[in-house]
């Protein structure tokens, strides 16, 4: 089989249980981590894509304990959607395809793990929250997203990346990097690496309260960039939340950082203009009053108290994490110019700014916005 994708092995297609005439297969998506690429087949007249991933087992060491995860969070949620009667339910919720021997995952020649979801047409992703309607939406659906993992039976799921949001840690690795200087970099990056270390007592708010039992442990995504979120071509709305490698225990404060980190400001992660990383108010009122409007039942006042921190919080790890693979050599994210972690870096940094000029009006929104949804 010629896959007509150099990339994609002819030989992995053939070990899913997929049905039909091979069409075609391209690269498909820009995610920092694994590769990714979409297959077209002819089942019985009608075209159906799919959507196959090669497991980057440099940063997920148990791609089978990763699957294992996936298979039970995508099982939960479709059965639960068909107990509610939702319509649409495989554009809702990952479709993991087997491999022929009933596994969520196959090996393709090399050793390398893969694996197969059923592509969800005509939606999209953002890059760029334009208006307060779809930070809303983004909102709403990361909160159904986590009620409906609230339920899920034990045994708890794998740490697919232990320690993944554990701030404490990752200054360790971040003192370690620069210490080694393994690249020479550290020369260039004095200001990130001040203000790394000025603000790390601030930065460990959260891991702090989650392990010393302040705040519980829930199921969470731990990666709710908006970007992983499907919208619908049609009606503009939230439908699918995917990228579920890192579906793990952690602090529903986690998510909620995220989307505050990429949702309030209009500029992308990489943006090398920092006058354009600006947090914006109004779109973090409309995202956390979605978020609430599904997970305001469920969450404690503790966590509802620490909602404003989490997003300066995630911003910060996210320019610390950016920042130490810089010194490293880059070898944890994709990148695709010279210097890309560290525009990355240096766009947190702008962002975190951005947020403490405005902090006192940020912490009293946050505070109106949890009273009048959910008290």
């Amino acid at each position: 089989m010629d896959t007509g994708c150099s990339s994609l092995p002819r030989e992995i297609l053939g070990r899913f249980a997929i049905y039909g005439e091979f069409e075609f297969a391209e690269p498909f998506g820009s995610g920092h981590i694994n590769n990714t690429y979409r297959s077209r087949w002819n089942q019985a007249g009608v075209r159906v894509r799919y959507t196959h991933q090669r497991i980057n087992e440099k940063v997920f060491v148990r791609p089978n304990e990763v699957m294992e995860n996936i298979k039970r969070v995508t099982r939960h949620i479709a059965e639960k959607l068909e107990r509610e009667g939702v319509p649409d339910r495989s554009r809702r919720v990952l479709s993991v395809v087997p491999s022929h021997d009933g596994k969520p995952w196959a090996r393709d020649d090399a050793g390398g793990w893969w694996r197969t979801y059923l592509f969800i047409e005509e939606t999209h992703s953002l890059e760029v929250a334009h208006s307060p309607a779809e930070a809303c939406f983004l909102g709403k659906s990361v909160g159904r997203f986590q009620k409906q993992l609230a339920d899920l039976a034990e045994p708890r799921l794998h740490e697919t990346i232990p320690d993944f949001h554990h701030m404490e840690k990752r200054y360790t690795r971040f003192y370690d990097a620069v210490s080694k200087d393994a690249c020479g970099r550290v020369k260039d990056v004095g200001a990130e690496i001040a203000f790394m270390r000025e603000n790390e007592e601030r930065g460990a708010v959260l891991i702090r309260a989650l392990k010393g039992g302040g705040i519980p442990e829930r199921i969470c995504h731990n990666d709710t960039k908006m970007n992983n979120i499907l919208i619908d071509d049609m009606d503009n709305e939230a439908r699918c939340v995917v990228d579920l490698d890192t579906v793990m225990p952690g602090t529903s404060l986690f998510d909620v950082g995220d989307l505050i980190r990429t949702v309030t400001t209009r500029a992308e992660e990489d943006e090398r203009d920092l006058s354009k990383v600006v947090f914006d108010g109004g779109l973090f009122e409309a995202l956390i009053g979605g978020y609430l409007s599904e997970a305001g039942e469920f969450l404690l006042p503790a966590e509802k108290a620490l909602i404003a921190e989490s997003g300066r919080n995630i911003t910060q790890i996210m320019g610390l994490r950016f920042l130490t693979d810089y010194l490293e050599g880059d070898h944890y994210y994709q990148t695709a110019r010279p210097g890309h972690n560290l525009d990355r870096c240096r766009n947190q940094i702008a962002l975190i700014k951005s947020m403490d000029a405005q902090w006192q009006a940020i912490l009293e929104l946050s505070t109106a916005i949890c009273e009048r949804t959910y008290a």
